[in-house]
């Protein structure tokens, strides 16, 4: 079970080997054993004895933002990284084998996002002819960033950077197709968003990227050497290399809640600015939809797991990927 609390007053505290959740309506007794992760926005409170008894129970306890993305979080110092992996990191980042990582990741998510397009093949011939020739595109662009060679991640970057962009952009062309124009423009805006479907994607990308950066610190690694993100101070840049094959889950959730109608005006706010941002009642269905999917179990690589536990068993990997890498 994950715990979200995001009504400004509620609080978290402990009673022997239960949460207990206070609010403004009366309060909850959560058993420890049971919950997977507490979320917690602006506003909410944790006891001191509430957060011990998570770092005791393996609990995952996050600080999120407006926009859903982890500021800061609470983790057990039992999670100490074994010192070979973060060296052999620092080592893979520099290396060519770094660069054929980076690539394989940025090709994942581009047949990642034909899957999702595919999935759309509707019955009308324009729409079909344009999802025929945005595929034909994509698959151009991977086989461009498959050729790249180089021995370092910095000499291909830019080229990277530009083609998954490019791809990501006939991407979201085409789920405007099928996306009500009030619910998505068409094009992507980030921090902040524009409309509901970037809103929604924002939001479920926060959560995603706590989730990640989460299995990451578990399985030793570092999340603050990235290979191909490496020029932001002091943020988890590892975790914006790792999510590009992860995106797709939280694209298909909210690509669904808009062909659905399941989110409408009055489970968002939109400011002075333009800005539209998430209210509770949103937050509340993305989290659930997008738990839900994360909870369902897939088979990967011949191992049946939740989507969850795939992206727990993938960083336990890498973790032994690192460890065993040399120069």
């Amino acid at each position: 079970m994950d715990i979200v609390i995001n009504t400004f007053g509620t609080y978290v505290t402990k009673d022997t080997n239960n949460f207990v959740i206070v609010h403004k309506d009366g309060k909850q007794m959560l058993d420890a054993s049971k919950i997977r992760s507490i979320s917690l926005s602006r506003g909410a409170q944790i006891s001191t004895d509430a957060a011990i008894l998570a770092i005791e129970n393996g609990i995952d306890v996050f600080f999120v933002g407006n926009g859903g993305e982890p500021i800061g979080r609470i983790w057990s110092n039992k999670y100490g990284s074994v010192s070979t992996i973060r060296r052999n990191q620092l080592d893979f980042t520099l290396s060519e084998q770094a660069v054929e990582w980076i690539k394989q990741m940025i090709i994942d998510k581009i047949d990642n996002q034909v899957a999702v397009i595919l999935s759309l093949m509707p019955d009308d011939d324009i729409r079909k002819e344009k999802i025929k020739t945005a595929i034909r595109k994509l698959n151009d662009y991977k086989l461009k960033i498959a050729s790249l060679k180089a021995s370092v991640v910095s000499e291909v970057s830019p080229s990277l950077r530009g083609w998954e962009g490019a791809a990501s952009k006939i991407y979201f062309s085409i789920l405007s197709l099928f996306i009500k124009p009030e619910v998505f423009t068409g094009q992507r805006s980030q921090n902040p968003a524009t409309d509901i479907f970037n809103c929604l994607l924002n939001y479920g990308y926060g959560i995603l990227y706590g989730k990640i950066e989460g299995a990451l610190i578990k399985a030793g690694i570092d999340p603050y050497v990235g290979v191909m993100h490496r020029d932001d101070y002091n943020r988890p840049v590892l975790v914006f290399d790792v999510i590009e094959k992860y995106r797709v889950w939280v694209d298909y959730v909210v690509l669904n809640l808009c062909l659905q109608n399941a989110v409408d005006d009055d489970c968002v706010s939109v400011k002075n600015d333009g800005s539209v941002w998430l209210e509770a009642l949103g937050k509340r269905i993305l989290i659930q939809s997008l738990n839900d999917y994360l909870d369902e179990v897939i088979k990967v690589s011949g191992v049946e797991r939740s989507r969850l536990s795939q992206i727990k068993l993938y960083a336990h990997k890498l973790a032994q990927d690192f460890m065993k890498f040399k120069v």
